[in-house]
């Protein structure tokens, strides 16, 4: 007969096997996380990336169509996070272009679960959708030509100013010419591309677009000796990844994953890939290292921004 120590000890040992076994059953247990977005992904085994067109070089198609830029490629780490959290090795990634002006529709009508891209995160539009932490600080500025001697938006009385439809920057020149009684005709371009061949072809004197992009586009000429940026920033632009509003869940992953890539500073090599590194199509290096303003956002990565 067994002793009454030895019993003990092997009832200890089988409650413990049966609490591990409870705990790992519990674990095995818990739903994968869920919302309207994520139950999307789940269904279709893909995850829809937007992308633009010309938005260099944040997000821009090269010599062969393939969306690329510094907003892609976190949006494809963020994919990644998604495909982990789901226990989706398979997940499918596809893409859909989109413009300034259908770019909101298409994240708020769920046709796309991330816009990747150039869009500023500001009030109005958090009324229909949601943002992420922002990737990029910029501000609106104005594209000319070298010859100009256009330098601020003052010097446009009289003049002809285009921007893209559905951009911030074309709100804020209306604004400010109304409210500042400038006397500019206010043009509106389809995409970036062709309002920086308006500024080429003297249609417009002069392209009001964030920075950034500005930098880019003018790299992407045959000649960018013949296109300059001038004048103060007219606004100030936190750029982040669009998303739906509708799914908290969805958003948190996002949120957390931009975090550990910022935190990480795995963020900051991929910022100098695409700003201090040449880049497609034509090779060359825009030599833009990070802002003051990123910089010091970065230190406490929110989501939260005060416009």
């Amino acid at each position: 007969m067994k002793s009454l120590p030895l019993i003990r000890r092997a009832l200890a040992a089988t409650a413990a096997l049966a609490a591990f076994s409870a705990v790992a059953a519990n674990k095995e247990a818990v739903p994968a996380p869920s919302g309207p977005t994520l139950d999307r992904i789940k269904q279709t085994g893909k995850i829809i990336i937007a992308h633009r067109e010309s938005s260099v070089p944040l997000s821009y198609v090269d010599a062969n169509k393939k969306p690329v830029g510094y907003a892609v490629d976190l949006c494809l780490k963020l994919a990644d996070a998604v495909k982990k959290k789901l226990n989706m090795p398979k997940l499918e990634v596809s893409y859909v272009m989109v413009t300034g002006a259908t770019r909101i529709p298409v994240i708020a009508e769920g046709k796309a679960d991330l816009e990747c891209g150039s869009t500023t995160n500001n009030a109005e539009r958090r009324q229909k959708v949601a943002f992420t932490v922002p990737h990029y600080i910029t501000g609106a500025r104005y594209l000319v030509r070298a010859d100009s001697k256009i330098d601020d938006l003052p010097n446009f009385d009289g003049k002809k100013l285009v921007s893209t439809k559905g951009t911030t920057p074309l709100k804020a020149v209306n604004a400010a010419n109304k409210e500042r009684l400038i006397g500019i005709t206010v043009l509106e371009a389809a995409d970036h591309a062709a309002a920086v061949a308006m500024v080429e072809n003297g249609e417009a004197d002069g392209f009001a677009m964030d920075d950034v992009l500005l930098y880019g586009l003018r790299s992407e000429r045959p000649d960018p000796n013949k296109l300059k940026v001038v004048g103060k920033f007219l606004t100030i632009e936190p750029l982040a990844i669009m998303l739906s509003k509708d799914d908290p869940e969805f958003k948190r992953i996002i949120d957390d994953e931009m975090k550990r890539m910022i935190t990480s500073r795995e963020a900051y090599a991929i910022y100098d890939k695409w700003f201090t590194q040449p880049i497609p199509p034509k090779n060359v290096s825009l030599n833009m290292p990070m802002n003051y303003l990123l910089k010091d956002f970065w230190k406490y990565p929110t989501d939260q921004v005060p416009y």
